[in-house]
């Protein structure tokens, strides 16, 4: 299989600052705890693959302790995001990405169904199409995989909406492409979600450690 580059786009999780609709049901703490436990997972994931380079694209500061302390963070390039909207800054580390000769899949951290086994799946499609896309419940994306780049995948976009994989098959159509998708997966990002996240992985939610 031709190697495929996979750059996870991470917020570290600073409590109040990440997964804010999950705070009513988890508070600041516990809503932090399990952005890290999916991140942590997210990362393993991704390096078991073994489907080539991983990065950690990161947001606010590369050079903070948690990058540094964060296992698996040795075997990844650290790197930073750049301004702008979550498409601007997808649209960098994608161009920079392909224009290294690999190509490449982005990926959050927000969707548990993104297993080892997944990702070799739809590097495995990537081979053979332009583009994949792993479309989830709300109307979003977990992963776009792309072999070759073009803006209208990032811009004009409204991110965190339901009409994000919509809008982006249109424009893979439109630009002729070929695409695989796979079915629809789950994602936490609001509290009913959590109630499908225990069903399947339980362990995934426990008690905000204390400081």
């Amino acid at each position: 299989m031709t190697q495929t580059r996979i750059i996870i786009i991470a917020k570290e999780p600073r409590p109040g600052h990440v997964k804010t609709r999950l705070i009513p049901a988890l508070g600041e703490a516990g809503a932090a705890q399990l952005a890290d436990q999916m991140l942590q997972y997210t990362l393993r994931q991704a390096l078991e693959a073994g489907l080539g380079p991983v990065e950690l694209c990161v947001s606010p500061e590369p050079r903070a302790a948690y990058w540094q302390q964060l296992a698996g963070a040795d075997q990844a390039k650290v790197s930073s995001q750049t301004e702008g909207d979550l498409g601007q800054r997808m649209a960098t580390a994608a161009r920079a990405a392909l224009h290294q000769g690999l190509p490449v899949m982005l990926i959050g951290t927000d969707c548990p169904d993104l297993s080892a086994g997944r990702l070799r799946q739809m590097a495995d499609q990537l081979q053979h199409h332009d583009a994949c896309l792993c479309p989830v419940l709300d109307g979003g994306y977990a992963l776009l995989g792309l072999r070759r780049f073009h803006p209208s995948l990032f811009n004009d976009i409204p991110w965190s909406t339901a009409e994000v994989a919509r809008i982006t098959r249109q424009r893979l159509t439109a630009l002729g492409w070929r695409f695989a998708e796979s079915e629809t997966l789950n994602d936490i990002d609001e509290p009913e979600d959590l109630l499908k996240l225990m069903s399947t992985r339980p362990n995934f939610i426990q008690s905000p450690t204390e400081n």
